[in-house]
Formats: C-alpha cells, sequence, structure tokens
C-alpha cells in the first residue's frame, strides 16, 4: 500500500566508481569476512592513535576497555566462524560495532571518519539486499546512526570529511537493493539531513558544498526514479496526514505555509530574515543531531501525527507518502522569499540564483523521472498543480536568467508529462510570464527577453505544441489566443525595426521556421476532411454548452474545435458592434444565430462574461441598468463565476476585473446586491445573511478607495474599519482576524475598478490565481494531438502571411550562411504547407519575396552582375529556392510565374542560359520522332552548355540557327574575358544549372490546367514588343526568348492544346500582323506555328481545322517578310505535309495547305519545295480526297501554268492532274460497294463535278503559251475523258462536257491561232491537230450512249460544225495541209462506226432530217464521203433533197457554217 513492489529496482547507477567495482561482483563468504576484518582493523587502528583509547588497550585490562572497542574485538573473533550464508546473517551483528562508533560523542572526527568508511564498503558489498534476514531492521539502524552521528571537532578539514562521508553512506543507503526495505520515515530522515549539510555547507569549503548539492540532487533523482514503479495508491492518500492537508488548503488561500528557520535542531519562526545555515557550532563536541532538521517539523507531514493510519503509512517501505512530502518540501523552499518580505524582483541576484534555483533544480530532476507517473498520484499532481505552478509564475518574473531559465525547463517538462492536467496553468504561464518577458515594453531585461524567448522556441520544436495551443486556447471561448499571441510575437520579434540583425531576431526566426516545418512534417500523415470545412450555423444552440463527446477521437474533437473557433471569432465581430452600439451588437449575434431570437439573460451574461474585446465601461453601465431584463442579465452574470472557498476581498476583486463599476450610485448598488447574493449562496461559514455579505462589499469598496485615492489626506486605519463594520453580521460582530485579514488585503493590493491599459498579459495576482484554480476544475478537458495535420490549415492562413514576411526581411538584412540556410528551410517549408493546401496566394506572395533578391541584378553590367551574382551567396541561396520551389510546387503558382519569368530573363541577358535552351525544352521529345530529318536532330543533341564566344555557324536545323543569332550579336561585341571573369561566369553557369530551370518548361506537362495557363500568360505578357520607337535590341531579344519558351511549352502539352491554343495563336498572331520588316521574332513566331502544327496535327484530330487555320497568318505576312522567309516556310510547311498528310480531313485544312504550296508556284526559291510537297500528295492519289481533291487540282494547275520552274514541272503537273482521274473512278466504285442509293447518288454527283473542275482546269492549261504544256495538256485532256468510262458519269454530264470543255477548247485554239502572234504560240497547227483527234477519239468512245440522247442530233451537229471550221483554217494566208487531210479521215472513220452502229442510217418514213442535215454538213467538208460510206444510196436523189433544203451556193463555193447556237435551233429536239 503506496510503497515500492519488491520485485522492481530501477536505481540509479552509484557515485563513485568503488561501488560499481563491488557491485560488479558478489564476493564469496570468506572474502567478505576478510573486508569486514580489515575495516575492523582500520577502525581499531585509528582509535589507538588517540590517547583515550590507547591507555586502555595497553593497560592490558578487558575489564577497562571501552565498549566500543570491546564490541569490535568481539566482532572480529566471530567473524570467521559464522558457517551460514550471509543472507541469513542479521546484518545489525556486523553493522551495530561500527554504528556504535559513528553514535558516540566520545569518538573524534578521524574515528567517525573512519567508521563512517567501514559502512559504505560494507553496505556495497552486495550482500545485503531485500531478501537478508532483518534487512528493514538493519537498513533503519543504519539511517538512525548516520543522521545521528555525534563526534568531536578537532578541525574544519576532518569535520568536511565526516559529512562528506556522511553523504556517502546517505546516498550508499538509497542505492543499494535493500534500499527498498527504507521506510517513509527514514527516507525523509536522509532527504533532511542532507538538506541541512548542504545548507550548512554555505560557510565550509566549495568542496563540501558541491559534494552536499550533489548529493541531494542524486537523492531526488533516486527516489522519484521509483514512482513509475509504484501502485496506485489513492485510497491510501485519502486518509493522509490532516496536518498535510490542512498546510495545503492554507497555501490555496493567499498561499501561506509554515515559516522556517533551522536553528538547534527545530523549526521556529524566521520574520528576522537570517540566513538559513547557522553552522557547526564550536564547541568540542557537535551533536549533528541539532544540526539536521528534525523530521518531525523539517517535513510537515509529521508534525502533530495523531492519526495511527498516517502513522502507519510513514513506517511501511518507502512510496507515495516520502515522495508527497519530500516535494512538497522542495515547493516550500520557494516560499522563502514571500515570507521574508522580499519579492523576487527586489532580491540580489546571489540570492535569486541560491536556494530558489537549488530548489528549482531538484524539482526539475524529479518532475524528468517521474514524468506522466505523476497522473496517477493524486497528491503529487495537486502539488504541480497548484503550490509548484504558483510558484513557477512568481519566479518566472525573476530578474536571473538562471532562475527564469530553469522555471522554463520545468514548465517545458510538465508540459511534456502533465499537460493534460494543466491546461489553464499553462495558458497562465505564457500569458502572464512568457509573452510578457519576451517583449520589451513590460519592462524586461534583454536578458530575460533572450531566456523568454528560447524557452518559447524549445516549444515551438515540440511537434504538437502550436497545434495543441490553437485547439485547446484559440479555440476555446474562455481562454487567451495562445498560438494567435505567440504568432504574432515571434514574427514580430523576427523583424529588425530600425536596428541591425540581432540574435533575438534569429531566436524569433527559428521558432516561426520550427512551427513552420513541424506543419511540413505533418503533411502526408494523413487529415480530415473536415479539419476545416465550413462551420453550419443556421439556427441557435447555446454553444457554452456543448461538449466533445471523445476528445481522443479526432473525428470528434476536430470538428468541435472548429466549431467553437466558429463561434469565438464571430464573437470577436460581435465585440466590435457592441462596443459601437449595445443593442446592435445584440442584434448582430442574433442574426448569426450565436444568441436566440428572443433574448433571454443567461445568454446574454454568458456573451458578457466571456467574450474577448468587449469595452469594459459599457459592460459595467448595461449590468447597472435598471431595465428588469438588464437586472437579470446581471444576476446571470454573477452567478457565472464560482466564489466557493474564497475570500470576500478575493471574490470581490475577481468580480470587479470583469467590467468597470460604474459611477452612478444605484447602479453601484444593483451590481453590489448582485454580487453579494451570489457570494452568501456559496459562502455560509462566517456571514449570517446576503445583507452581511452586502454591508461587507460596501466596506471594502469604500476602504480600497479610502487607501488608494491620491485626493484622500487622511487613510481609515485597522480599528476604524473593524469599528465601521460593527454589529453587520446579523447583529453579531465578524471576527476580527477576519475583519483585520481583509484591511491588511486591500491596503497591500488595490482593488481596481477600472480597466488595465494596454496589453492583455496581466501580471498573475493572488486572486487571479485562486480563480484560475477554481477555473481549472471546470475548464474542457485537454486536448492532445497526434502527428496529423488536423487543424494545420487555419493555423497556416494565420501564421503564413507573417511568417513571409519576417523570413524575408531577415533574409534581407543577414550576412551569415547558416542564417541565409535558415531562411531557406523557411522559405520551402511554407512552400510545401502553401502547396499541400492549395493556397495560391500564399505561394505567390512567397515567390514575390524571394524573387527580389535576384531581380537586383542589373544585365546592362554583364560582367559586373555576374561577379557579384557568384560573390553573393544570398542570391545564389535564393536563386535556387525559386527555381526548387517552381519546379516542386508549380502546380499552385498563379501570379508568381510572371515574378519567377523575370528571373529567367535577368539570367537569359547575363548570357548564364544555354543558347539553346528553350528549343532543348521543346526538341527534347521530338528527337524520337524526329529522327527522320537528321540535320534538326543532330543539332538538337548540343553538347555545349555555356555559351560559346565564337562566331556561330550556320545551320539547317531552323531553330538553332535562329537561336545563334541572337547570341551572336552581343557576344561578338564583348571583349576577350579575363579568368577571373571566365570562372565567375562558369561558378554562375554551375548555380543556374542546379536549378533546372529547362525542367520548369519540360515538365509542364505535368502541371495543373490554371497553372499552365498563368505561365503561358505570363510569358505572353513578357513578351510583347514595346510600342514602336520605344524598342531595344534588348527588347528583342527579350520577345524572342519568351516566344521560344511559349512554342516549348505548347509543344510539351500537347495533350491540353485545347487549354493553350487561344493564347499561344493570338500572340503569334500579334507578331506576324504587327510585323513589316523581317526580324529574329516573326520569323520564331512563323517557325514555332508550323512547328506546332507539326508536332501536333498526328495527336489531335479534332484540332486540325483550328492548327492549319492559324497557318493562314503565313498568308498574311507582309510581302518583304514573306520573301525573306517563303523557302524555308515552304521547306517547313512540306515536311508537315509529308509526316502528316494522312491526319488532315478537312476542306477547311486542306485548302490552307494548298493555298501556302500555290503561292510558292509563283517564288522562285520555294516553289520547289512546294511542288514536291504536292507531288507528294497527288502520286498515285496517295493522299486525295474528296475533301482535297478540287484543291489540289487548282494546285497542280498553278504549278503547271506557272512558269518559274522548268516547262518539265509543268508537264508533271499535268500528269498529276491526269493521273487523279484513277482517284474518281476508285472512289465511285468504292461507294457504289458500300453506300446506301441515296449516298451513292450524292456521291457520284460530287465525283462529276470534281471530275468536270477537273477538266476545266485542263482546258485552261491547253491554251498555254508553251508549246509543250499545251500539247501535253490536250493529250492529259484527252487521256482524262477517255480513261473516265469507268467513273459511269451521267451522259448529260457529258453533253456538259462538250460544250464547257472539249468545244470551248477548240474554239479558244481556233480564235488564238487566228488572231494572236505566231511567235507567241509556236506551232499552233499541231495543237490544233492534237485537238481534232482528241475530239474525234471522245466522240467515237462515246457515241453509243451519246447517239441514245434526245440531244444528240444537236452534238453531233456542232462536231460536224468544228470539223467544217477546222477544215478552212488558214496559216499565213494558206489553207492547212494536214488538217486538210486530218478532218475527212477523221469525218470519215465516225462515219463509218456511225454506221455500223445504226446511228446514221437513211430512213423510209419521210422528213428524216438528222440523215439530211449530217449530209449537208458533210458535202461542205468532203463531198465524196457519202458514195464512199454509202455507195448504195442514190446519189441523185441525196443532191435533190440537199438542194431543197439549203437553196443555191454562192459562186465561189465557200459556205458558211452554222454557228452552235444556230444548228442548235434548227435541229429539231
Amino acid at each position: 500500500m503506496g510503497h515500492l513492489k519488491l520485485q522492481t529496482q530501477t536505481g540509479i547507477n552509484a557515485m563513485e566508481g568503488e561501488t560499481e567495482q563491488c557491485d560488479a561482483v558478489n564476493p564469496n563468504k570468506t572474502t567478505v569476512a576478510c573486508m569486514i576484518n580489515a575495516e575492523i582493523g582500520s577502525v581499531l587502528a585509528v582509535m589507538r592513535r588517540n590517547v583515550r583509547w590507547g591507555v586502555h588497550y595497553m593497560s592490558d585490562d578487558d575489564q577497562l576497555e571501552h565498549s566500543l572497542v570491546q564490541s569490535l574485538k568481539a566482532l572480529r573473533r566471530q567473524i570467521f566462524s559464522w558457517q551460514s550464508p550471509w543472507h541469513v546473517i542479521n546484518p545489525a551483528l556486523y553493522l551495530q560495532p561500527f554504528l556504535d562508533v559513528i553514535q558516540s560523542d566520545e569518538t573524534g572526527a578521524p574515528i567517525t571518519g573512519v567508521a563512517l568508511s567501514s559502512v559504505y564498503k560494507i553496505l556495497t558489498l552486495d550482500v545485503i539486499d531485500q531478501n537478508t534476514v532483518n534487512v528493514g531492521d538493519a537498513m533503519h539502524l543504519v539511517v538512525d546512526a548516520v543522521t545521528s552521528c555525534r563526534f568531536e571537532v578537532t578541525d574544519p578539514g576532518s569535520e568536511e570529511v565526516v559529512l562528506m562521508k556522511i553523504l556517502q553512506v546517505l546516498l550508499a543507503c538509497v542505492k543499494i537493493k535493500a534500499s527498498l526495505m527504507l521506510s517513509n520515515q527514514h527516507i525523509c530522515t536522509i532527504v533532511n539531513t542532507c538538506f541541512r549539510i548542504v545548507h550548512q555547507a554555505g560557510t565550509k569549503s566549495e568542496l563540501l558544498q558541491r559534494i552536499a548539492r550533489y548529493t541531494m540532487h542524486e537523492l531526488v533523482r533516486c527516489i522519484f526514479s521509483h514512482l513509475q514503479d509504484i501502485d496506485n495508491t489513492e485510497h491510501a492518500l485519502v486518509n493522509g496526514s490532516t496536518a498535510l492537508k490542512q498546510e495545503t488548503d492554507g497555501l490555496n488561500n493567499e498561499h501561506n505555509s509554515a515559516n522556517r528557520q533551522l536553528e538547534n535542531g527545530s523549526l521556529s519562526s524566521a520574520s528576522d530574515g537570517q540566513s538559513l545555515s547557522t553552522g557547526i557550532t564550536s564547541s568540542t563536541v557537535n551533536d549533528v543531531t541539532a544540526a539536521i532538521v528534525d523530521e518531525n517539523t523539517a517535513l510537515p507531514s509529521t508534525a502533530k501525527e495523531t492519526d495511527l493510519n498516517e502513522l502507519h503509512l510513514m513506517n511501511e517501505p518507502y512510496g507515495i507518502p516520502c515522495m508527497v512530502e519530500i516535494f512538497h518540501f522542495l515547493c516550500s523552499l520557494l516560499n522563502v522569499v514571500e515570507h521574508m518580505g522580499m519579492s523576487p524582483r527586489s532580491n540580489t541576484i546571489a540570492f535569486d540564483e541560491d536556494v530558489p534555483l537549488f530548489a528549482l533544480t531538484l524539482i526539475n530532476s524529479a518532475i524528468e523521472l517521474g514524468g506522466p507517473s505523476f497522473h496517477r498520484h493524486p497528491r503529487l499532481l495537486s502539488l504541480i498543480q497548484d503550490e509548484l505552478f504558483c510558484n513557477l509564475m512568481q519566479f518566472g518574473l525573476s530578474m536571473s536568467p538562471l532562475v527564469l531559465s530553469m522555471v522554463c525547463s520545468i514548465v517545458l517538462n510538465l508540459y511534456h508529462h502533465l499537460r493534460t492536467e494543466l491546461k489553464l496553468q499553462i495558458e497562465a504561464f505564457f500569458s502572464c510570464v512568457i509573452l510578457r518577458l519576451a517583449q520589451s515594453k513590460y519592462g524586461a531585461s534583454y536578458q530575460q527577453q533572450e531566456v523568454a524567448m528560447e524557452a518559447l522556441v524549445d516549444f515551438c520544436r515540440q511537434k504538437t505544441f502550436m497545434v495543441e495551443m490553437y485547439a485547446n486556447f484559440d479555440c476555446d471561448i474562455t481562454c487567451n489566443n495562445i498560438f494567435e499571441d505567440i504568432a504574432n510575437l515571434l514574427s514580430k520579434s523576427a523583424f529588425p525595426v530600425n536596428s541591425p540583425l540581432s540574435s533575438m531576431h534569429i531566436l524569433a526566426l527559428d521558432g516561426l521556421i520550427a512551427v513552420m516545418q513541424g506543419m511540413a512534417e505533418r503533411i502526408g500523415n494523413g487529415s480530415l476532411s473536415s479539419g476545416h470545412s465550413p462551420v453550419n450555423c443556421d439556427e441557435y444552440t447555446p454553444f457554452w454548452l456543448e461538449k466533445c463527446e471523445n476528445i481522443s477521437d479526432p473525428n470528434n474533437w476536430v470538428p468541435f474545435v472548429c466549431r467553437r473557433k466558429y463561434f469565438k471569432n464571430k464573437l470577436l465581430i460581435g465585440a466590435d458592434h457592441f462596443n459601437r452600439d449595445i443593442k446592435k451588437g445584440l442584434q448582430f449575434l442574433q442574426g448569426i444565430h450565436i444568441l436566440p431570437e428572443k433574448l433571454d439573460p443567461q445568454s446574454v451574461a454568458i456573451i458578457l462574461r466571456h467574450t474577448a474585446g468587449l469595452d469594459k465601461n459599457l459592460i459595467g453601465d448595461y449590468l447597472g441598468n435598471h431595465d428588469e431584463f438588464c437586472v437579470q442579465v446581471l444576476h446571470e452574470f454573477a452567478r457565472t463565476f464560482d466564489f466557493e472557498g474564497m475570500r470576500l476581498d478575493t471574490a470581490l476583486r475577481l468580480f470587479l476585473e470583469t467590467f468597470r463599476l460604474p459611477g452612478e450610485a444605484q447602479k453601484i448598488q444593483r451590481v453590489v446586491e448582485a454580487f453579494s447574493e451570489r457570494y452568501y449562496e456559496q459562502s455560509q461559514e462566517i456571514l449570517a445573511d446576503k445583507d452581511a455579505a452586502l454591508v461587507l462589499s460596501y466596506s471594502i469598496i469604500i476602504l480600497n478607495t479610502d487607501q488608494h485615492n491620491k485626493q484622500v489626506k487622511k487613510r481609515m486605519t485597522e480599528e476604524e474599519f473593524i469599528r465601521n463594520n460593527r454589529r453587520i453580521n446579523g447583529g453579531n460582530d465578524l471576527p476580527r482576524e477576519f475583519l483585520s485579514e481583509l484591511f491588511h488585503s486591500i491596503c497591500k493590493n488595490e482593488i481596481r475598478t477600472t480597466p488595465e491599459q494596454g496589453s492583455g498579459f496581466p501580471e498573475m495576482t493572488p486572486s487571479r490565481w485562486i480563480y484560475l484554480m477554481h477555473k481549472s476544475k471546470e475548464t474542457a478537458p485537454f486536448i492532445v494531438s497526434d502527428c496529423r495535420a488536423y487543424l494545420d490549415y487555419d493555423m497556416f492562413a494565420m501564421l503564413s502571411g507573417p511568417t513571409i514576411a519576417a523570413i524575408s526581411v531577415v533574409f534581407d538584412n543577414a550576412e551569415n550562411e547558416e542564417v541565409y540556410q535558415t531562411c531557406v528551410d523557411g522559405f520551402l517549408a511554407v512552400a510545401k504547407i502553401s502547396a499541400y493546401y492549395h493556397l495560391e496566394n500564399i505561394l505567390d506572395d512567397l515567390v514575390v519575396s524571394l524573387c527580389k533578391f535576384v531581380t537586383i541584378l542589373d544585365p546592362f553590367f554583364v560582367e559586373e552582375s555576374i561577379l557579384a551574382f557568384v560573390d553573393d551567396k544570398k542570391t545564389r541561396m535564393a536563386t535556387e529556392t525559386i527555381f526548387t520551389i517552381a519546379n516542386r510546387y508549380g502546380d499552385y503558382i498563379r501570379t508568381g510565374w510572371r515574378n519567377i519569368l523575370d528571373c529567367i530573363l535577368k539570367f537569359q541577358k547575363l548570357g548564364l542560359l544555354p543558347a539553346r535552351m528553350a528549343n532543348d525544352a521543346a526538341e527534347e521529345s521530338e528527337l524520337s520522332s524526329e529522327t527522320g530529318h537528321g540535320k534538326r536532330s543532330a543539332n538538337s543533341l548540343s553538347s555545349s552548355h555555356v555559351p560559346s564566344v565564337s562566331t556561330p555557324k550556320r545551320s539547317l536545323g531552323l531553330m538553332s540557327r535562329f537561336s545563334q543569332l541572337l547570341y551572336l550579336g552581343t557576344e561578338e561585341s564583348r571583349s576577350v574575358p579575363s579568368e577571373e571573369q571566365h570562372a565567375a561566369q562558369q561558378s554562375a553557369f554551375e548555380t543556374i544549372q542546379k536549378c533546372h530551370i529547362d525542367s520548369i518548361f519540360t515538365e509542364s506537362k505535368f502541371l495543373q490546367a490554371e497553372s499552365l495557363l498563368q505561365l503561358v500568360k505570363a510569358l505572353n505578357s513578357a513578351g510583347v514588343r514595346p510600342k514602336k520607337g520605344h524598342s531595344t535590341p534588348e527588347d528583342e531579344d527579350t520577345s524572342v526568348f519568351c516566344l521560344e519558351l511559349l512554342v516549348a511549352i505548347t509543344l510539351n502539352n500537347r495533350d491540353r492544346i485545347e487549354l493553350l491554343w487561344q493564347g499561344v495563336y493570338e500572340h503569334i498572331s500579334n507578331i506576324v500582323q504587327s510585323t513589316v520588316m523581317p526580324c529574329a521574332l516573326v520569323e520564331k513566331a512563323v517557325f514555332g506555328l508550323l512547328r506546332i502544327c507539326h508536332r501536333l496535327l498526328p495527336y489531335k484530330e479534332n484540332m486540325t481545322d483550328e492548327l492549319l487555320r492559324s497557318l493562314q497568318l503565313v498568308l498574311k505576312l507582309d510581302a518583304r517578310v514573306a520573301d525573306t522567309y517563303y523557302e524555308q516556310i515552304t521547306q517547313d510547311v512540306s515536311h508537315l505535309v509529308k509526316a502528316n498528310a494522312s491526319h488532315i480531313r478537312s476542306q477547311l485544312g486542306w485548302r490552307t495547305i494548298t493555298s501556302l504550296l500555290s503561292i510558292t508556284a509563283r517564288h522562285l526559291e520555294s516553289s520547289e519545295a512546294g511542288f514536291d510537297a504536292l507531288l507528294f500528295i497527288m502520286s498515285d492519289g496517295a493522299y486525295l480526297l474528296p475533301a482535297n481533291y478540287v484543291l489540289c487540282i487548282d494546285a497542280a494547275k498553278q504549278f503547271a501554268e506557272s512558269r518559274v520552274g522548268q516547262v518539265e514541272r509543268s508537264v508533271v503537273a499535268l500528269d498529276l492532274m491526269a493521273g487523279s482521274v484513277n482517284c474518281l473512278e476508285k472512289w465511285a466504285n468504292d461507294a457504289k460497294q458500300a453506300m446506301k442509293e441515296e449516298e451513292v447518288a450524292k456521291m457520284l454527283q460530287d465525283i462529276g463535278d470534281m471530275w468536270l473542275r477537273l477538266l476545266q482546269a485542263l482546258r485552261i492549261l491547253c491554251l498555254d503559251q508553251r508549246e509543250e504544256v499545251r500539247n501535253h495538256a490536250l493529250l492529259s485532256l484527252q487521256n482524262c475523258l477517255t480513261g473516265s468510262v469507268g467513273i459511269h458519269l451521267p451522259h448529260d454530264l457529258w453533253l456538259q462536257c462538250f460544250d464547257q470543255v472539249i468545244f470551248t477548247v477548240l474554239d479558244d485554239l481556233l480564235e488564238i491561232s487566228q488572231t494572236l502572234s505566231p511567235k507567241d504560240y509556236r506551232n499552233m497547227e499541231g495543237t490544233l491537230i492534237l485537238a481534232l483527234k482528241l475530239l474525234s477519239k471522245v466522240f467515237l468512245q462515246l457515241l453509243q450512249g451519246l447517239s441514245q440522247l434526245p440531244d444528240f442530233s444537236k452534238l453531233w451537229l456542232s462536231v460536224l460544225n468544228r470539223l467544217e471550221i477546222y477544215m478552212k483554217v488558214k496559216f499565213r494566208g494558206r489553207r492547212s495541209e494536214k488538217l486538210q487531210e486530218l478532218v475527212p479521215e477523221l469525218l470519215k472513220n465516225t462515219l463509218l462506226v456511225m454506221k455500223a452502229g445504226s446511228v446514221l442510217a437513211r430512213s423510209s418514213s419521210e422528213g428524216n432530217s438528222f440523215w439530211e442535215l449530217t449530209w449537208l454538213h458533210i458535202n461542205n467538208i468532203a463531198p465524196s464521203l457519202q458514195s464512199e460510206v454509202f455507195p448504195e444510196q442514190d446519189s441523185e436523189h441525196l443532191q435533190h433533197k440537199q438542194t431543197e433544203q439549203i437553196g443555191g451556193s454562192g459562186p465561189d463555193g465557200n459556205v458558211s457554217a452554222p454557228s452552235n447556237e444556230t444548228t442548235g435551233q434548227d435541229v429539231p429536239g
């Protein structure tokens, strides 16, 4: 019951090396006997040196020998005769002779010292343990003997040796295994004895002082290290010492404790203020017992002990009872200052660092070793919660940095182990100590500020500290915003305002960064989605009654504290409204459902009681108002206080601290009445009724004014105060002592009836501490957080702005590389958290802050800027940090991209970026897909990254060439760099390489959409050329560079081209349309656009038309610009077509392509590449489609017409056109097989239209001035016509073909031959022959089909008409012999075919006009043909008919042939 388990032993290692050696072995029986014998001999040897002992020894008279000598000799005789094992031998048998020597007042210091050494050696032999016979009694004998040691003082040195050995033995008693058998009483006695020696050592040597303190420290450590092995003994402590309970209760009331002075072995008043150390008397015999504090009084647990149970507990093996007494004793040492009438501030540093520091050190050790085990023992926990913490609050304001540092260490340990039991104490410590001392405005010295700041930073380094501060205090309406106050303090303290950077600034920055790094480390550990979800408050609920169901479950406490924080924030807003207008403030709170729609007094009272920021004057006026509702609120307000167990003046202080007492008498009366009523309800021990409380309260207020108002000349005396309060307690007098205490309390500490001015970090007064202890019984439990990010979002939102500003300012002012690294770590932590919580604005602010350290570089002074960059570690670290953030967290950068781009442009202007960086970014992924373009790919693999100073060679790789040209101008103008400059440039470039700037663009495909858009927007903005007249070469370089990066990003984001395309296109379009002269920028724009199309067409079919439409920008180029670049443009278009022809499906897309190709037909340098692309499309109909057929025919026609190239190209173009007929035939056949009838009809109609467009294009080429082209065009037309049979064109389309193409060609050629110069159109005779052959061949091929048509006669007469005309054609005044021969021959063949097909035959019926008209025309051409073709016919009859039809002919025999129209009209339908 309340003692150590015997099975465990967790003692501390022995103080001396000798102990360790002895413990390491377990000596056998004989060895131990020899050792004890040797110790006996040592003691006797020393005794012989003394005359007193030596005489008896030499007298040889055993009867005259002293009993001490006899006992030692008797032990020597017996020591070797014991046969039993040592653990069954009573240790008292071999210890008692030595203990007798120690207790004898006849022995001198040397003898006593040797005896103590012998006892120490025996104890450390490891032969005495908890299993030894009668070990408990033996240990008690040792402790009693050593603590009552007596010896003669011979000299100060030997006295100190004895005291040291006493300490040594007592420490060994506690450390050995048998120490478990010591009783609570003996442990208290040991500690008392050691403490007494500590104070006696004040007048001794420094060695003794140090050993004494060390021993005391080890004792405490050893004792409290066993706390974790002790069972919960709450039931034993309930019946604990009444004296201790009374003392503790007394401490709750103004913290009075027994005044001590160690004098003559007893306790008496210490009011004289003398030193605690009385020293050892100079008498010949010194009674150490007189120098040791009597255990019945020094440790108050045994004072006036009458309870048998308590006596029983103190005599049991040691455990909780002795620990309670020791801990209480250590706490009481801190009260000495108060009872000497001094405060820590008025004491000297020497005193501050003596007793308090020693006591605090011991307390800290006890807490370190006891740790969380204090939880299980309410009595110990109560001491920590009240007495210890109250003293810590007091000594926390000590002028001594050592004391303050130790106080902070204790609180840190308490936070670690017991924070769940010390919620309000921790709040008070930060509010009243740390946050006060860390600011100079409260009068703290620099040393105090530094120690407080160091302590605060230590707390901040605890992983969950700030989370728990936020959850437990900032989210509790009854508590201060500790997290917010700490954050504000750290951020303000980190700012070097009008002063150089100091260690305090760095310390505060460390705290801020520690908090940020804690948040960053929690990222990825998991969090609750509800951690920052909005709080719904749609209806009124009394939020102060809400409780968390399970504070150990984050799913419960996280939403709970978020809701509480919501209410607290709303109350702050409500307080602002309240301070301007009470009524509107309450209405506002009703509107947000914090107050009910119909106000009730309790709700309003709670709001007035706990809302921070309310004007205390307004609260007082409102509570004192005579309105009935206000009176009800006043009484409910009073009921929010717990006055139980408080003295009246303390209760009144607490009550009046919450508002300002109004000045009107009636209001004061109402307020005091409400207070008196509440106080009497809870404290009826002394006061008879509430009227007594009312009168006494008034009397206290009057006394307070009398004593502390400077205008009062004559002060009220104690007697007057007592006399004024006679018979107020139900007709009787109050106890004089009670009134006297009230009087002195008011005189000493004023009751402030006006609000405190300044910040919200008040001093901790006794009354406030009493209230805190009352409040701690009802406060919400302390929430312990784990290492997951539950509330970090809200915390970071509050902390990020000040933190970024603070880190930036320190980074700017720092000159130490270690500080730089600290700041960089902070920047990266902030960036990581911002990205995780998608706080883009914060990340942008961070980027802006960092970029200002880089943009100071001046590109106009390149060498100087590079040298400065290399020498400035700060700028280089800022640069690396910027791009680390950009590469890691680019997804969440928005407007910050512009600042990052400004940095990139600085480095580009300084020549620190690779000349091909932008191109490499885009071409990195091209290498695998464009290996066919060997020159371009090879150039992409540039091995040199350092900008070359040599003149760049012209490369066939377009983008490489432009990049080199970009750097050529600037580098050629530079002088040869010195070794220093070259080394600096190399170093700077290595730094830039570490930044991986290119990764921003090569990895842009992984950026989130919004971030990518912002990056493109930044590039567009930075790449805009200045207005005309303000542009410089540097601006041009910048625009080119930005455009390169823009193209690179576009190429790397082909899957999201829809997202970027509009912005990219507009940027390129603006460049193209605003440029009137060739320049690098427009070159980059045009070829960048072509490159984008070339890369993206295979992947984005839905964007094909839009991409190709963008190429129409090329058609809008200024003529001078177009002429400069059209050769290369055409080559790129050709590459594009060859690579992507299969991906172009729409007519719109092909229209753009063919338009670009068609233009090249008239351009000497580019026509070859353009025609090559067209050839690729049309050869064998590989890429001809219904969508591009007509467009390609038109393009081929333009190449055929063009005289820029050789005639052979025109001939090839004609072949392409003629060969395209095969595609028409194929499409027709495919359509018939795969389509429905309706679709087939539509397709055949479209094919017919395309066929007709082809013939019309060839018709025009048949009129070409060049003979070879003209004749080849006729042949091509003939081939197209004769090869179109398989298309199965409708006959009416053929008729249309004859009218619009064949007859037109014949007519136009005839006109040319007759009207234009033969020099321009050579050998037109041969062309006409080809035309006639074309007519004949096509007509005969189609004869069977056409003959069935109603309009066949019209067609036939038109053919005869052309033959007749051609028969009469003259060249240079003479008819052509070749035509004279050819026409009859062609006509004869035609007639024979018509005869064979029965198309032309004489009919028996009358009126066969077709027959007659045919022969009418033929007779004009070749009259003999009728007899040759139709010999059986009656030629005369035929001649007669012909004469009737035509009439008489002219004298020269030449008859004009009717025109097509006339013939058509004459021929019947």
